[in-house]
């Protein structure tokens, strides 16, 4: 099926604009509240590689959340199957940043794409990278092909101000002996890679290969073998929208990531990756726009994984 892409992103911008004032901006992290809610961009890339986008695509923002599976999959790179000793694969149920599971659970996360598996998989980088920030940075940088990507020091300096709970949340996995390092260094990697600011077009670019069977879209070097992007598409289907991973499914049926500063991505295997960003959030912290625009997307393309 020959799709035009293009036509079908004007399509969706057009259908998004009535929601415009919905959605609230976050304000969990001061430094965030300051985005402009009016803003939206799609940038969709291809397995041939071709670009597509629409609106504020190429404005950077905090991707926070997201940067969760870019660290996994640089922790996985050193771990491999191992790493689900330390943290699990299955859906929270609770808030993502819930302090009661991880006491009942006896400090193993669900997963890692919850606030506490983050942690797990900071502290894993911490132990195993030689400079944490800058390699991480120079990681996803190579995966973008984009040597301008960068921390936003005023967000990281936020989080690490206001960011008490997973504070608490790392003393806890400490007491249970799941984090091995000092807690203040998990807490300061943790905070700067959720500072990440990328724009659409760089996002879905570093996530291309969850789309092209663990080929990166430059260099074409091999970032993840074709079965643990299978596994890592398969977390993102089950557990990468908070509480609402469910819903997400069950619309758009894709595997994906959001983040509360408004940006999410999903990924069609062997089809295409695509990035959204609108910082006006719904109650369960997911852009309402971007959310729409992805239903849309599915509609309009008439495909999904199922």
């Amino acid at each position: 099926m020959n799709l035009d892409y293009g036509q079908i992103l004007q399509k969706i911008d057009r259908a998004v604009k009535p929601f415009s004032d919905t959605g609230k901006v976050s304000s969990s992290i001061p430094e965030l509240s300051f985005a402009d809610p009016s803003k939206f961009g799609i940038h969709l890339v291809d397995t041939q590689k071709t670009d597509f986008a629409i609106g504020d695509s190429n404005e950077k923002f905090s991707i926070q959340s997201i940067s969760k599976v870019l660290s996994l999959t640089y922790a996985f790179q050193f771990l491999g199957e191992s790493i689900w000793s330390r943290v699990g694969v299955e859906p929270s149920g609770n808030a993502f940043n819930s302090l009661v599971q991880l006491e009942y659970e006896k400090g193993k996360p669900r997963n890692p794409l919850i606030n506490a598996g983050a942690l797990v998989i900071a502290d894993i980088l911490v132990s195993r990278l030689k400079n944490p920030k800058k390699d991480f940075l120079d990681f996803v940088r190579s995966l973008a092909n984009c040597s301008t990507i960068d921390f936003n020091e005023k967000v990281a300096q936020s989080e690490k101000a206001t960011g008490y709970r997973n504070a608490a949340l790392a003393n806890l996995l400490k007491s249970f002996g799941n984090i091995e390092n000092d807690i203040n260094e998990v807490l300061d990697f943790y905070f700067y890679q959720c500072s990440i600011e990328m724009t659409c077009k760089e996002l879905a670019h570093s996530f291309y290969f969850f789309a092209n069977e663990g080929k990166a879209m430059h260099q074409n070097q091999q970032i993840l073998t074709e079965s643990q992007v299978k596994r890592l598409n398969a977390l993102m289907q089950t557990c990468g929208f908070y509480d609402e991973s469910g819903e997400f499914s069950y619309k758009v049926g894709l595997p994906g990531k959001s983040g509360i500063g408004g940006g999410i991505i999903a990924i069609h295997p062997q089809k295409y990756c695509v990035a959204t960003w609108s910082p006006g959030l719904n109650e369960k912290g997911n852009s309402v726009k971007g959310m729409k625009a992805l239903e849309l997307l599915t509609t309009e393309t008439r495909m999904s994984i199922f």
